[in-house]
């Protein structure tokens, strides 16, 4: 998949060593099947170093975001999934879609303490119960996605469908073409 033959060879870890490499709340709730994880180096976790060092184009780089959003008088967290070729419609589809009164990014601390995870590592598996996941539709329309996997020497190789089948998991068109 890597969009480059000079790409580095990814260097992936077997099933039965997630539990060493990645959260508890990850491994917890990652397929078995159809799911590739590998490392990278951390000064190449953010989403265009790591395209620029492994090959993968944006469009096949799947962010997970961490919303803060009110509604209905109380605060609520969600999880939104996006490519990084895309920009969000924040103010419009994402907050629509959540019936949003307030939206935002959560904040670094905020973020990695509820999750539980690394900032630029942070993927919708494992992600607090309660939380909504969104998945934009244009991730959904991809082969193969990249995205984070907890922490930020590793990542996930995976059909979007996948994703897609989650417990909780929303597909919705929540992007503007770059």
């Amino acid at each position: 998949m890597p969009a480059s033959d000079s790409a580095p060879a990814l260097d992936t870890i077997p099933a039965d060593r997630w539990v060493d490499a990645l959260p508890a709340s990850v491994v917890a709730h990652l397929p078995r099947d159809g799911v590739t994880v590998f490392t990278v180096d951390d000064d190449a976790s953010d989403t265009a170093q790591f395209s620029a060092r492994y090959g993968f184009g944006l469009e096949d780089c799947a962010n997970t975001i961490v919303l803060r959003y009110r509604k209905a008088g109380a605060d609520h967290y969600a999880a939104l999934v996006s490519l990084g070729s895309r920009r969000l419609d924040v103010n419009g589809a994402v907050k629509a879609h959540l019936g949003a009164q307030r939206l935002s990014f959560a904040k670094r601390e905020e973020a990695t303490g509820l999750t539980g995870m690394e900032f630029g590592g942070i993927t919708a598996f494992g992600v607090p119960a309660d939380w909504r996941i969104l998945v934009d539709a244009a991730v959904t329309a991809r082969e193969r996605v990249v995205m984070g996997a907890g922490v930020r020497v590793a990542k996930l190789l995976l059909a979007p469908a996948l994703l897609a089948a989650q417990p909780r998991v929303e597909v919705a068109a929540l992007t503007l073409a770059s």
